[in-house]
């Protein structure tokens, strides 16, 4: 393949790192945005380090990124939950999740689509969540990873006449991940009972995800486009609670 350039957020652990060794096995040049460097110096890899719920510090970098790389894929995979009951979100809450889940992805979106629309092709995934479709203790999370979706199926529209789709990857209980075990500990009794919960009986991986994302991001699939793919075991056609 000619020389690619990725844009990905969270790539530093759990899906990000996994979408982030992915994407370099496949030959592309990646550019992964993290609060915390992952510490990996490989061929290909530039690491960033940036708070993403800091508006002007993502506008920054976005900016930045765009002027040294000719970035085509923009992979947004960065987030947060915020777990806590109705009575308890604070406006705090829903602007930093805001911040992260949909103004983000605007930001960097926006900052390189003139290289994108310059060369009719663009791929924009956003990984978003299972919660979506509802989960409790999880309302300034469901509701802006939910934006992503309405994100995508308009960017899909927008954008699709010059090449560029927009997808959406919604996983589901993922193990080996912040988002998940900051709300379950590794070794939480309640593990079992979510594992028996889930159709296909096993937590999902973070490589599950990453071949979804690599799905959605591959150059030949272009005729895909304003979609959301849930990777979730089967729980987006049943139920889970934790």
């Amino acid at each position: 393949m000619t020389e690619s350039f990725v844009l990905l957020t969270g790539g530093s652990s759990g899906i990000g790192a996994a979408t982030c060794q992915a994407l370099l096995a496949a030959g592309y040049h990646v550019i992964s945005l993290d609060r915390k460097p992952g510490g990996v110096n490989l061929p290909h890899l530039h690491e960033v380090q940036v708070d993403l719920t800091d508006v002007e510090a993502t506008r920054g970098v976005a900016l930045d990124v765009a002027r040294r790389f000719p970035v085509t894929t923009v992979i947004h995979n960065a987030g947060a939950v915020r777990q806590q009951p109705l009575e308890q979100v604070t406006d705090d809450d829903l602007q930093a999740l805001t911040n992260l889940h949909v103004a983000a992805p605007i930001t960097l979106v926006q900052a390189n689509l003139a290289t994108m629309k310059a060369q009719q092709f663009g791929r924009i995934v956003l990984v978003s969540t299972r919660a979506v479709l509802g989960l409790s203790q999880r309302t300034a999370y469901s509701a802006t990873k939910a934006a992503m979706i309405g994100l995508a199926r308009t960017w899909a529209l927008e954008l699709g006449p010059q090449g560029i789709t927009a997808n959406v990857v919604a996983p589901g209980p993922i193990e080996a991940t912040e988002v998940f075990h900051d709300i379950i500990p590794k070794d939480s009794p309640k593990i079992p009972k979510i594992i028996e919960s889930i159709p296909v009986k096993r937590l999902g991986r973070p490589a599950d995800v990453a071949r979804a994302v690599m799905f959605f991001a591959d150059p030949t699939a272009g005729f895909v486009t304003g979609q959301t793919l849930f990777v979730c075991g089967g729980t987006s056609v049943g139920s889970i609670a934790f």
